[in-house]
Order: structure tokens, then C-alpha cells, then sequence
């Protein structure tokens, strides 16, 4: 078997394993519609299960200017072209964020350089930390709101909206740059959010499943 069909096959594995997740949550919100005690047990139930399998990424504006604004992205696109060149594939998740961790300075570095290719000086602090998050839907997955690790990136100081995305699984990983319309932004929480971001979906509990069973 050729190493991209092991990443594949390990990959479409752990999708699953997170799919599986999120209809658990929906068939939980379905039943808390009843027992609204159950609901809130399986939301944090399978919020802590996931917050284990994924790893997202939060980039801090140093202020809301439109040039610190496009730093922000500048910084972003950055560190994710470093990491899909320097991150290893197939690893679980543990792993990849043992390794995001390890690699902290370089990843201040390659958004530094960034930075002061266009004229700019500011600090950057790199970090995996835990993170609160509201509810988040990344492509047809709607994540529950909780605490996540995440690779939080600081420019300067860090008062200016923000952008999140998903590092692992890739599920996210480019959808998530491309589908963020900056244009538009949400007051709550200082979270850049599309207009579609802006109404959470709950977890289509149908099409999980289907999907499951078609791996």
C-alpha cells in the first residue's frame, strides 16, 4: 500500500471516528428534547470526546485596522503553508499536537518573517492552548461549544478580531481559508464569522449516519 492511501485510509478512519461523534450529539439533542438533563449530559459527553481527536487553530489580530486586519491573514496563510510542508501526515491527534507544540518557535518565526516582509515589527507568541469555543460548523459538521486545544497565534496585542479554523483532522484544514468571508464580521466574541457561520446548523443526524455506513 503506497504512504498517501495509508494517510487516506487513516484519515477518512478518524473522520469517521468524529462523524461518529457528532451523531451521537444529534441523536442526544433529538432525545433532550425530552429529557432536557440528557441532553446537556451527552453534549459534554461527546464535546470532551471530540475536544481529544481535534486540534484548531486561532489567529489574533493585533488591532482591527484594516492593515493589521490583512497582517492577520498574512499570518495565517503563512503557518499553514508551513505546516502542510513540515507536518507529518497519518499521525493521530495526540501526536500532532505533541509535535504543533514542539515546533512553536518555528511557527512564531515563519509568521515574524511574514510580518516584516510587508514593513511590520510586531511580536508574535505561538502557543497550544485550551481554548473556549462557541458552536462552529466546518464544512456540514457542526462542533458543540467547549473547551478545545488549539494552536493560538498572538500578533502584538492581540485586540483585534480574530479568525479560527481547524488544523487536524484536515477535514478543515484548506476549506477553512477559503470559506471565511472577512468582509463580514460578528461583535460576539470578536469571532470573524461568514453569513452562513452566523446561523448554526445542528448536526444533520440522517446524513452522518449515511455516511458512515458508505465508508
Amino acid at each position: 500500500m503506497k504512504p498517501e492511501e495509508i494517510h487516506m485510509k487513516f484519515s477518512n478512519r478518524n473522520r469517521n471516528r468524529i462523524i461518529a461523534l457528532l451523531s451521537m450529539l444529534a441523536a442526544g439533542i433529538l432525545i433532550g428534547q425530552i429529557f432536557s438533563t440528557a441532553e446537556r449530559t451527552v453534549q459534554a459527553k461527546v464535546q470532551k470526546e471530540l475536544a481529544d481527536e481535534v486540534l484548531r487553530f486561532h489567529v489574533l489580530a493585533n488591532s482591527d485596522s484594516t492593515l493589521d486586519q490583512e497582517m492577520k491573514l498574512c499570518v495565517r496563510n503563512e503557518i499553514l503553508e508551513f505546516l502542510q510542508t513540515e507536518m507529518p501526515t497519518g499521525a493521530g491527534a495526540e501526536a500532532t499536537k505533541e509535535w504543533v507544540r514542539s515546533h512553536c518557535d518555528e511557527i512564531e518565526q515563519t509568521a515574524e518573517k511574514c510580518l516584516t516582509e510587508k514593513g511590520y515589527d510586531d511580536p508574535v507568541n505561538a502557543a497550544v492552548t485550551t481554548t473556549y469555543f462557541p458552536e462552529k460548523k466546518y464544512q456540514d459538521m457542526t462542533f458543540p461549544a467547549g473547551n478545545y486545544e488549539a494552536l493560538r497565534v498572538e500578533i502584538g496585542s492581540a485586540k483585534g478580531h480574530n479568525w479560527w479554523g481547524m488544523l487536524y483532522p484536515e477535514l478543515a484544514f484548506w476549506d477553512a481559508v477559503h470559506t471565511v468571508n472577512e468582509e463580514t464580521k460578528s461583535e460576539r466574541d470578536g469571532i470573524l464569522l461568514s453569513e452562513e457561520e452566523k446561523k448554526p446548523e445542528k448536526v444533520k443526524f440522517r446524513f452522518y449516519l449515511q455516511e458512515i455506513f458508505q465508508k
